[in-house]
């Protein structure tokens, strides 16, 4: 499907490993989502592979959208400052892998306006190839303060993570601010569990605060576990998490440690990057980026039975989506599920899921711990009267159970 979708999506199996993040000349900067200021010091980078052993001619364009991830109906001079379309002239062939593609790095342009973007690349005859969300926030509006709460509940505080807000916009005249002001919360830079729709529990137009307090779980997520975790940096040795490795096949392939439920299980704590990867060879002496073989990865999920759903792994490995690719099939000889998926050299984090109607449930296969570090940050969208943009006048993070400076 060709339809341009205005989220993060893949319209070609042949675009690999996207990657979208603000630079910041440290190691960890892949682990930076899309969120940039207006000022726009360092604009956001985008990077990925394609397969296949010739470049092709790409493009990229930039999609304002509203609060809802729908485009809005600015023209293109209203929110940039150039034409509207970028011809990607950075991009380099793989360097002795099994494995051929080329690997495309741009910059996204400065823009004019806060608010939301898709950021989309096209290939010859304007065919998406990749789409990913992009936010500008703006500086010195509202100002927002994200704390953790405490669930008013039994079990799930022990479970559950739960966080408070408030909004003061004493320095920004809102017009009608309890019905105008949209917030959204996110929990590991996650879209599709994200809380939308919140409304203020309290409005004190005395100190011009909006206060978000809630008593059913509104702003509550599951805290899971730390993310399960695998090391295919080298195919000389085994990495973490790795049962065998077959360096000889094309593509190489590698199979991971079978694994189970960790559910009713007491919480074990180590450091993880929150479901997000590190692309990196240790095989080669260079760049990861263009050094980096792909490998048939098998993933193994003991089960003594059948889930109530269609399990898949979940994570930036898979755009947070339940795709066809990561979905697993259960062996019910072995009580086993299995599946492949074609991966880039890493060190990546992921989660188990069951599809369920209300979207990926992970609490089943991975359990629910109050103590679990995860991070979160909240959306402060405003449309002004007379305005046709949804801008974002506030952004903040917090770290929970955040063990590292």
């Amino acid at each position: 499907d060709k339809t341009l979708r205005y989220q993060d999506y893949i319209y070609d199996p042949n675009v690999r490993t996207v990657q979208c993040y603000v630079p910041t000349g440290q190691p960890n900067e892949v682990f930076n989502p899309p969120v940039v200021p207006i000022t726009q010091e360092a604009p956001p980078l985008l990077e990925f592979d394609v397969l296949g052993g010739q470049g092709a001619r790409l493009t990229a364009k930039l999609v304002h959208c509203d609060v809802n991830w729908q485009p809005s109906v600015l023209t293109d001079l209203q929110f940039l400052d150039e034409i509207n379309e970028q011809v990607i002239t950075d991009y380099r062939a793989s360097i002795n892998t099994r494995v051929p593609y080329f690997h495309y790095r741009l910059r996204m342009p400065r823009v004019k306006l806060s608010g939301n973007y898709v950021w989309v690349v096209q290939g010859p005859g304007g065919t998406p190839l990749l789409s990913r969300r992009v936010l500008v926030y703006e500086q010195g509006g509202v100002d927002v303060f994200l704390k953790q709460g405490i669930p008013v509940a039994g079990q799930e505080r022990y479970t559950l993570q739960q966080l408070d807000f408030g909004i003061r916009y004493a320095g920004v005249q809102l017009v009608n601010p309890a019905q105008e002001v949209k917030v959204v919360l996110r929990q590991n830079f996650r879209w599709d569990n994200a809380k939308v729709n919140l409304r203020p529990t309290f409005v004190r137009e005395a100190e011009r605060q909006l206060d978000y307090q809630y008593f059913n779980f509104e702003n509550a997520f599951p805290a899971l576990s730390e993310f399960r975790f695998f090391d295919l940096r080298t195919f000389r040795s085994l990495g973490v998490g790795v049962a065998r490795l077959n360096p000889d096949a094309t593509p190489r392939q590698a199979e991971l440690q079978p694994e189970a439920t960790r559910l009713g299980q007491a919480y074990t704590q180590y450091d993880d990057i929150n479901g997000q990867r590190v692309i990196e060879s240790r095989d080669f002496v260079g760049n990861g980026n263009t050094t980096a073989d792909y490998l048939s990865v098998t993933f193994q999920l003991r089960a003594p039975q059948p889930a109530p759903g269609p399990v898949y792994v979940l994570g930036a490995l898979s755009d947070w989506q339940l795709k066809d690719e990561f979905r697993l099939t259960y062996d019910a000889q072995n009580q086993l599920y299995t599946g492949q998926a074609l991966l880039k050299q890493g060190y990546y984090n992921y989660y188990y899921a069951t599809q369920t109607p209300q979207g990926p449930n992970s609490v089943m296969w991975e359990g629910s711990h109050q103590e679990t570090e995860n991070q979160y940050d909240l959306l402060v969208y405003y449309r002004p009267p007379g305005s046709r943009a949804d801008l974002l006048i506030g952004y903040q993070r917090l770290a929970v159970n955040q063990r590292r400076p």
